[in-house]
Parts: structure tokens; C-alpha cells; sequence
């Protein structure tokens, strides 16, 4: 599992939890962001367009857009990002997992707050249609119910 942390504070704190390696240069690229609300103070508020590239799975890249808070909280990396968000995955190449793929597993993950929230990608195999099913999803600590806000796409394992 893949977890992009947002700070270097949050990059700091990881490489304690994790023994060193920062989380943060795992398998995540930025594609670009665009400003959505101007803010005085701290970095403006946008939309981050970012790729993950399927750890398991060769030629399977993932698209993720998703609204990042700006302002004082959010560049000290203290800001909860809103569950919004969409998600893309194509056949970049050859569509190749590296192994046996477990019917449901997270493969991708992101920090949305500080300590309780985290944007998440599972990936789901549908074996009858030989489909891989991508799956995002925001999870909610300290609540009940979890949050019903999810993006879903599929990409076949027979793709050229």
C-alpha cells in the first residue's frame, strides 16, 4: 500500500513511524493543479490532478483529481481536504500484474487531514469479466458510517 503524506512535516513524522523512508517518494507524480480560490494568506485553494502508477500491475495508471484547502492551516498541512474527487485509470501499456492480484486490496492512499482522514484507491478484481476495478474512497476516523463519497473505474486485463 502507497501513502502520499502532503508535508514535509507530514514527510518528517512518516520517516520516524516508517524507520526513515520518507512515504512521500513512493509512486505518485503531479500532474499539474489549478487555483480555484485566491487566498490573502498561505497557498490558494485548487484542484491537484496527480498519477499512481499500479504497484502490481504494469501498464495500469491511475488519474486522481482532488480539492486541497489552502490558506494558513493548509500550508502548515493542518487543513482537512474536502471528499472530493475523481478518478481515471487507463492502460498505459501492457496490461501485466506482477504476481497473483488479491480480490480486494488498497493500493494507493493519501492523507486528507492531519491525523483522522485519508483518501484512499482499492483495487478490485472482478475475475468473470478478467477487469480490474479501481475504486476511491475517503475514510473518516472518530465517526460512524464512513463517507459516501467514491469514484469507481475499470480497466480490462485484456487491453492491447
Amino acid at each position: 500500500m502507497i501513502f502520499r503524506i502532503k508535508t514535509s512535516l507530514h514527510a518528517g513524522l512518516a520517516a520516524l513511524l516508517l524507520g526513515g523512508a520518507p512515504a512521500a517518494s513512493l509512486a505518485q507524480t503531479r500532474i499539474g493543479d489549478v487555483s480555484t480560490t485566491f487566498r490573502l494568506v498561505g497557498r490558494n485553494d485548487k484542484i491537484a490532478v496527480d498519477r499512481y502508477d499500479d504497484p502490481k500491475v504494469d501498464g495500469v495508471s491511475c488519474y486522481m483529481s482532488h480539492a486541497e484547502t489552502g490558506g494558513v492551516k493548509g500550508s502548515l498541512g493542518l487543513a482537512t481536504d474536502p471528499s472530493r474527487f475523481s478518478l481515471s485509470c487507463r492502460a498505459t501499456g501492457h496490461v501485466a500484474p506482477k504476481g497473483e492480484l488479491p480480490d480486494n486490496e488498497i493500493v494507493f492512499g493519501e492523507r486528507s487531514s492531519f491525523f483522522f482522514k485519508e483518501l484512499r484507491v482499492s483495487r478490485l478484481y472482478d475475475r468473470d469479466k478478467r477487469t480490474l476495478v479501481y475504486l476511491a474512497w475517503s475514510t473518516k476516523a472518530m465517526t460512524t458510517g464512513g463517507s459516501p463519497y467514491n469514484a469507481v473505474t475499470v480497466v480490462p486485463l485484456d487491453s492491447p
